[in-house]
């Protein structure tokens, strides 16, 4: 029996993916990210040009912006810097009253709760993209103010890794890694809900159990799960999943989910795709054609628990890599036609389709995390969230 994807609302969420990606075929071309890279660099000519006339609010400019890097630009010692830094927020006490959320421990769990908190109306909504930039940032001030990190919060380049992630700088269980792959632990393959075969599943890999080896061999998951794709997790005592469920880290890293990561998915991605509508779609995933995507193939890549519960994914760390690497596909794609792609945004505001349009001036919650800023507040990496971000991406 599949370890299924259960809720249907998970379909519309982990849909996220590119024309041509596929969970089964090796990619023989580029994987590196150059292509991706050069258009990056087209688009922040663009975006130079762009804020001569339109100078971004407060005091960030382009040659103040924070250079947010890829995992593998890092030197051995900043990579251990931003490990250390996240060891402590596990460590920290949460500020999350324990009447709203019990399960939580620490400062980490306060981001957890968060996004399971509000993840029906962050996923395969209008506010996808601007939601989880906001949260990215927040992780990161965190990082820097309350566990004393020098650095910003780096990104994972899916296509440099995509044919082997298991053995690469992210993975592969060294110190200065983000831990490696789980122990072998005999699994049911991951169903994708509305796909054709034979893009209906994710075939297992070689773990599935808990975290060995790395920084995070020891970590503890608190929350969750609520919609797990794993078998053989122990269940949270409440369906929210808010309540204490102490348990390993697991993982199950996937060649077969890393496919649909590859360079030349996200490539297409960013240059077939002219509207914020189709963008997000084919980000989030199109699995009735067979696509899983970026979105979902990172998320999958990882795997496990609680990184295949996409409630409760933000508490494995590779998490914030992944969606630091969505804010930066986001980023290049608006700045290649800055003047109608800024402010666009299209979509409902519960991943069910409530009718409900999405508009700029929506309210976006965070919790215990961050502001409540309005979506329109939240679409500019350079003086956005009222002059507060102020980053870019290398």
């Amino acid at each position: 029996m599949l370890a299924s994807v259960s809720n249907i609302l998970v379909a519309s969420l982990f849909a996220t993916t590119v024309v041509g990606s596929s969970v089964h075929r090796p990619e023989n071309g580029n994987h590196g990210g150059d292509a991706v890279d050069a258009i990056s660099a087209k688009g922040l000519a663009k975006l130079k040009a762009w804020t001569k006339s339109n100078p971004p609010a407060g005091n960030c400019t382009l040659e103040n912006a924070v250079i947010r890097r890829e995992w593998s630009a890092f030197s051995r010692q900043e990579r251990l810097d931003y490990i250390d830094a996240v060891l402590c927020l596990q460590k920290t006490p949460p500020t999350t009253p324990l009447s709203i959320i019990p399960g939580v421990r620490s400062r980490y769990d306060d981001f957890v709760g968060t996004h399971i908190n509000q993840t029906l109306f962050i996923h395969s909504t209008g506010n996808f993209l601007g939601w989880h930039r906001y949260y990215v940032w927040t992780y990161e001030q965190a990082l820097r103010n309350e566990c004393n990190y020098q650095g910003h919060q780096p990104y994972w380049n899916w296509g440099k890794y995509a044919l082997d992630p298991v053995n690469s700088l992210l993975f592969d269980g060294s110190d200065e890694s983000l831990s490696g792959d789980g122990s072998y632990f005999e699994h049911t393959p991951v169903a994708v809900a509305g796909a054709p075969p034979p893009f209906d599943v994710i075939i297992p890999g070689n773990g599935g159990g808990c975290v060995t080896s790395g920084p995070f061999k020891d970590m503890v998951v608190s929350l969750g799960p609520v919609a797990g794709t794993l078998d053989g997790v122990t269940p949270n005592p409440t369906p929210d999943g808010y309540s204490y469920n102490p348990r390993c880290l697991r993982r199950d890293i996937s060649e077969n989910a890393a496919v649909s990561t590859r360079t030349n998915a996200t490539v297409s991605l960013l240059t077939t795709r002219d509207n914020i509508s189709d963008f997000q779609d084919y980000m989030q995933g199109v699995f009735a054609e067979g696509i899983l995507g970026v979105h979902a193939g990172g998320h999958f890549t990882v795997g496990g628990d609680p990184g295949g519960d996409f409630f409760a994914s933000a508490g494995d760390p590779a998490f914030w890599l992944h969606h630091a690497s969505v804010d930066r596909i986001w980023w290049i794609w608006q700045n290649q036609d800055l003047a109608t792609r800024q402010n666009a945004i299209a979509g409902q505001t519960h991943m069910a389709g409530d009718g409900v349009p999405t508009t700029l001036e929506d309210d976006q919650f965070f919790q215990v995390n961050g502001k409540v800023p309005k979506l329109k507040d939240l679409l500019a990496t350079l003086g956005g969230a009222d002059g507060e971000f102020c980053y870019i991406y290398q």
